[in-house]
C-alpha cells in the first residue's frame, strides 16, 4: 500500500472520519476512538446498537498501554501473542469515549499481524477501533469488494490492500482475579493461551 494513501486516511480519522482496513483476520472500521463524535458516527455507519463495546488495536504495546491499564498477566499475554489475533481485555484510560467501553469501564486491545492496522495507529499516534467492516447482524468480511458493496458511501474511505487473511476473529481474553477468561473463542487456541501463563 502506498504512503500517500495511508496518510489520507490519517487525515481522514483526524478530521472525525471512517476508514476501513484490512487486519490479520477480517477488514475492520477505524475511527479515533478518543473522539464521542467520532465513535458515534461508527456506531450510525454499522447500525450498531449502542451498548456494544468496541474493541482497538494498537501500533504497538506502548500505544496500547495509553489506552488501556495492563498488569503482569496481561502483559504476558501481549508478550507472547502480539502482533497477532489476541486481543486482551483492560482497563480502559480516561481519555476513551465511553460508548467504546465494556462493562466496567474495560476496553479489548491487540497489535495486529498486518502492516496497515498498525501503520494507521500509528500515523493517528492512538489506537484506532477495529470493529468489524460490515453492517450490524451481517457476517464479517475479508473481502475490500464485499466492503464497498456493504458500506460504500456510509463510510469516508477504504484502504483496500486486497483480501485480509481472512478466519475468525480474534480471541478475546480477560484476566481477573480468579485468572484468565476466555470472553470469545478465535484464531488462537485457549490451550495456547493458558499454556502462555505457565
Amino acid at each position: 500500500m502506498r504512503a500517500g494513501e495511508l496518510e489520507r486516511a490519517v487525515a481522514v480519522l483526524r478530521r472525525g472520519g471512517v476508514v476501513a482496513y484490512p487486519t490479520d483476520t477480517l477488514y475492520g472500521l477505524a475511527v479515533d476512538p478518543r473522539r464521542d463524535d467520532a465513535v458515534a458516527r461508527l456506531f450510525a455507519v454499522k447500525d450498531r446498537p449502542a451498548a456494544m463495546a468496541v474493541p482497538l488495536i494498537a501500533a504497538d504495546l506502548g500505544q496500547a498501554q495509553a489506552a488501556g491499564q495492563f498488569g503482569g498477566l496481561e502483559l504476558r499475554l501481549a508478550h507472547a501473542f502480539w502482533p497477532g489475533p489476541l486481543s486482551i481485555v483492560v482497563p480502559a484510560a480516561p481519555v476513551l469515549a465511553t460508548a467504546v467501553l465494556g462493562a466496567g469501564g474495560t476496553v479489548a486491545i491487540r497489535v495486529p499481524a498486518h502492516a496497515v492496522g498498525r501503520t494507521l495507529a500509528a500515523g493517528l499516534e492512538f489506537c484506532v477501533t477495529a470493529t468489524s467492516a460490515n453492517l450490524s447482524g451481517q457476517p464479517a468480511t475479508a473481502s475490500p469488494v464485499d466492503v464497498a458493496a456493504a458500506l460504500g458511501s456510509r463510510i469516508d474511505l477504504l484502504l483496500d490492500d486486497g483480501p485480509a487473511p481472512g478466519g475468525p476473529p480474534s480471541t478475546i481474553v480477560a484476566c481477573g482475579p480468579e485468572g484468565p477468561m476466555l470472553v470469545r473463542e478465535g484464531p488462537i487456541a485457549w490451550e495456547r493461551v493458558l499454556k502462555s501463563l505457565q
